[in-house]
């Protein structure tokens, strides 16, 4: 038996190295989408384009403008005079954001009426607006206090005469909040995901396509031997890959990896039974490579979307997050989240990579099943 298995593993590492495709596929395209998405999957806004309409033009309105220009937030890159360049601006999208102080702005301060500026917002991005306006708040109510201190300095000549709640602000596990961090880890899963499944299902049907599979029929090599002939090699090359990308993240992104990397190592073990399976059961459905692409690519948005891994799962409709429970992906998601940036351990990881072996094992044993039977 071992003997039978050994040459179906060595015929296929030899077809794998021997196709520039699969080498481009396996090594070159998993390094290219990690860059990709290191350096663009990013929901970091910093730097939004920014244009001042200021018709105050006193010390105080340029202030505010200075602790604009001052943050990393915002760059100033227009100062404009009339109502049609501020809609011209937005309309073609030269600018995100339009501060405007209408004229007695500095008088209503210092008359203490509480001076108005106003922000405009380009809406079309919704996330990048709301983020802008945060950041535009918080800048604003910090020269709101530091006017009230100096009032209150002068005034009272004691700053405490004034209570105050101060709120100090501590991130865990990702310090910076830098998004890179928190998308990296999951892209590791996401092309561990595509290159098990996708090669799985190519290289089984690749031999229904060249003729091959009647021959294996005919041959001495039980149903068994041949699965496990034909998913080991992708198995083992899916490692390769988690290895490869991850030590890409951490020595090139410096992503953190505060977990044990042999847990990882065993969870992706129980994931792969999830791919692997689905990839055994696409081939039982296709006649052809092409077809066997396109049902690789109609699983895995639904994967993707379903996951977790660009939207939070707390944020989809009370329908759609019982799906998620059915989504593999998900649960290696947390996982493979939960080693790299909050270093958890089995102790924490259980009820997920419990969750993932049960379907793992129920997806190979059925398909498994259904390939059997088609080779009957």
């Amino acid at each position: 038996m071992f003997e039978r298995i050994r040459a179906i593993l060595i015929k296929e590492f030899k077809q794998v190295f021997r196709d520039p495709r699969m080498r481009t596929m396996i090594f070159i395209s998993p390094l290219l989408q990690v860059f990709i998405f290191g350096y663009a999957a990013s929901t970091d806004v910093r730097n939004i384009p920014t244009a001042i309409y200021d018709l105050d033009n006193t010390a105080q309105s340029r202030q505010v403008i200075r602790a604009f220009s001052f943050s990393k937030y915002f760059s100033i890159k227009k100062y404009i005079s009339n109502d049609t360049q501020e809609k011209e601006l937005i309309d073609k999208a030269q600018v995100s954001v339009v501060l405007r102080f209408n004229r007695g702005f500095a008088r209503d301060l210092e008359a203490n009426k509480g001076a108005q500026l106003q922000i405009i917002v380009d809406g079309t991005d919704s996330n990048t607006a709301s983020i802008a306006l945060a950041y535009a708040n918080k800048i604003i109510q910090k020269y709101s206090s530091s006017i009230l201190e100096r009032r209150a300095d002068i005034l009272l000549k004691q700053r405490l005469a004034f209570p105050s709640v101060e709120l100090k602000d501590r991130p865990w596990f990702n310090e910076n909040l830098e998004s890179r961090n928190y998308f990296i880890p999951g892209v590791i899963a996401m092309l561990v995901t595509v290159t098990s499944l996708l090669m799985t299902a190519l290289a089984i049907v690749r031999e229904k396509e060249i003729g091959t599979m009647e021959q294996l029929l005919v041959s001495p090599i039980k149903p068994i031997e041949f699965i496990l002939g034909k998913l080991a090699p992708f198995a083992a090359l899916s490692f390769i890959d988690l290895i490869f990308i991850a030590l890409t993240g951490i020595l090139w992104f410096h992503i953190p990896m505060r977990g044990s990397l042999l847990l990882l190592v065993g969870a992706t073990c129980i994931y792969l039974l999830t791919t692997l399976g689905a990839g055994l059961f696409i081939s039982t459905i296709s006649s052809t490579q092409q077809e066997a692409a396109m049902s690789v690519f109609l699983f895995l948005p639904v994967m993707n979307l379903f996951s977790g891994f660009a939207f939070p799962i707390t944020s989809m409709p009370k329908a759609a997050q019982y799906f998620t429970y059915i989504i593999p992906l998900r649960y290696y998601l947390e996982i493979v989240r939960g080693i790299f940036l909050k270093g958890v351990g089995i102790n924490i990881l259980w009820p997920q990579l419990s969750a993932l072996l049960v379907i793992g094992v129920s997806v190979i044993a059925m398909s498994s099943l259904r390939f059997h039977k088609r080779l009957g």
